[in-house]
């Protein structure tokens, strides 16, 4: 009894990695924007429907993540379940432990189309939004690009005739400046004169002054010597 369940779990488990396998090709491709054959129903996904129809494509995608999501979580079901049932032998402990592999693989394989799925999604919008799409003509897209390079180019003219400017004013500044720094160094120039002359006119006025108090002097001793001369003579 133990060995027939073993042994329908293992085809229903071979059947399901099959069918996984095929989802995931198609998943594959239409993760990579290449259409195909999406494995639901007798639907097909076809290169023109996927460029035509981007919103179409991602409900696809979307639908057959969910679904091999399930698809590969019945499959794990299956092998816990194989795995609980007792041992018939180091054949049976080595398919199961197969099974385990490949499910890890499956698994391992879906997350990567996810992921890349994912780039590609962002990398078109970010294309989009800078006016380049990677589905247009090739004249549509190289007249963007040189759109885009006149665009810039513009740009940097404008920002080259800027810093021009401004290096035109700071070269003017700075002669400026050059001219005001001279123009104060004179100023100081002659302050320093200015303040050097100062101790010698001191000096000089100093000395008028002692000379006018020595003639001062020397005049009321010669009109007291004149008085005292006179009162004698007038007194003989």
């Amino acid at each position: 009894m133990g060995s027939s369940s073993y042994d329908v779990l293992r085809k229903q488990a071979r059947t399901l990695e099959n069918d996984i396998d095929l989802k995931l090709v198609a998943f594959s491709k239409i993760g990579a924007g290449s259409g195909g054959s999406s494995g639901i129903g007798n639907s097909n996904i076809s290169n023109s429907s996927a460029d035509t129809s981007p919103l179409l494509g991602d409900h696809v995608f979307d639908s057959l993540s969910e679904e091999i999501e399930q698809m590969l979580e019945k499959l794990s079901t299956l092998n816990e379940s194989m795995s609980d049932l007792p041992a018939t032998g180091a054949a049976a402990m080595h398919t199961l432990q197969r099974h385990r592999e490949i499910l890890h693989g499956y698994r391992q394989e879906f997350n990567k189309i996810c992921a890349n799925h994912t780039v590609r999604i962002e990398r078109e919008e970010l294309l989009r939004g800078s006016g380049l799409t990677t589905s247009g003509s090739p004249s549509i897209s190289g007249l963007s690009r040189r759109e885009m390079y006149m665009k810039e180019t513009g740009h940097l003219s404008s920002a080259s005739h800027l810093v021009n400017d401004q290096i035109n004013i700071a070269i003017e500044t700075r002669d400026n400046l050059h001219a005001q720094r001279q123009a104060f160094k004179r100023l100081q120039t002659r302050f320093n004169d200015i303040s050097n002359r100062f101790p010698l006119i001191s000096s000089l006025i100093q000395r008028i002054n002692i000379k006018k108090r020595r003639d001062s002097l020397i005049l009321g001793a010669v009109v007291a010597l004149c008085v005292i001369l006179l009162l004698i003579y007038a007194f003989n």
